[in-house]
């Protein structure tokens, strides 16, 4: 194939290995070019690297928006994203232009759910604090009362949001002694009986829950859902977890509630904006858990993602069906 005739492939970032062999055996068929760094690439240089381009795999933390398709041209023919979630993508005008989309749903169902309960336990056990203590020196004798936190046992939990990972979720909650497992959404689910979930209204849910975890999708109905209404329903005792998007929370309003004792204590995985900068007033605080969006950071997972986006990839470039597509 001429050097005319071969598909440009625009990627936005280093990727797993798994991927780059992938991508790497289309070589005959493709022109790949890569982002080669661990950092987001620069606007000016994804601007620069789409143009022309048939294909591009890209990254969360790539806004894709008209400037971009634009940029593109009409060349541009399948978008592969490297995530779950699609809300940087402008997917109206996309849709428009007849650009296939594929994603990774499933494959991070696993990893996203055990990081979630993970965050539950060190939020309500206090284990950063208790590793705080040890290196500081407040690691002195046992007292009765210090680093007391909250336990699952016999506890009632709520989940907004039973999908995929929602209900992942619950399944590893439950043997843990959990009382009652509610859950809120658009309408109740058949598999919500598998964890003996019951489905309430949102305040229910929010008012009688020892522990809110958010595993909903951001759309424009769950955007800033989490706000001051929405805590002052909390238990003063409860623990708020969010897994989801960082924009389901409005983060003013969780540091009132937190700062003020109105809940006992959050854990958050995602924030708004990502990476949440170091002055942040969430981070003065020591009820609230903040990881750097690692839901899916396991080695086996991201490899598993990566590939699954590069197949998305090729296989849309070939006309093909993807193994993961988004239907618009």
């Amino acid at each position: 194939m001429s050097a005319e005739q071969m598909l440009k492939v625009f990627v936005t970032r280093r990727i797993p290995q798994e991927a780059m062999k992938t991508l790497q055996k289309a070589a005959g068929v493709c022109n790949l070019s890569v982002w080669d760094s661990d950092e987001p690439v620069p606007r000016a240089e994804l601007l620069k690297g789409v143009a022309g381009a048939h294909g591009l795999l890209c990254l969360l933390s790539d806004k894709i928006d008209i400037e971009v398709l634009d940029a593109a041209g009409p060349n541009l023919k399948v978008i592969s994203t490297l995530s779950v979630g699609f809300d940087h993508i402008a997917i109206d005008e996309i849709k428009k232009r007849g650009i296939r989309v594929g994603y990774t749903p499933d494959v991070l169902t696993d990893a996203t759910a055990e990081l979630t309960v993970a965050l539950l336990l060190a939020t309500a056990r206090r284990l950063p604090e208790g590793v705080e203590e040890v290196k500081n020196g407040g690691w002195s004798t046992w007292k009765p009362l210090w680093l007391c936190g909250y336990g699952l046992s016999s506890s009632t939990v709520g989940v907004i949001g039973l999908g995929r990972i929602g209900l992942a979720i619950a399944r590893r909650l439950k043997p843990f002694g959990v009382k009652r497992l509610l859950y809120t959404g658009r309408q109740p689910k058949a598999q919500a009986q598998e964890v003996e979930g019951e489905y309430v209204p949102l305040d229910t849910l929010v008012s009688e829950s020892d522990f809110v975890v958010v595993s909903c999708s951001l759309t424009p109905e769950t955007q800033g859902l989490c706000n001051q209404t929405f805590f002052g329903k909390m238990k003063k005792t409860a623990i708020f977890i969010n897994t989801s998007r960082g924009a389901v929370v409005n983060q003013e309003d969780l540091f009132q509630a937190l700062s003020s004792g109105q809940i006992a204590a959050a854990g958050l995985d995602v924030t708004t904006p990502e990476p949440l900068p170091t002055d942040h007033p969430l981070l003065t605080l020591k009820n609230c858990v903040v990881l750097p969006h690692i839901g899916s950071a396991t080695y086996s997972t991201r490899g598993i993602m990566a590939e699954l986006s590069a197949n998305n990839l090729l296989t849309g470039l070939r006309g093909s069906e993807m193994p993961s597509e988004l239907k618009l």
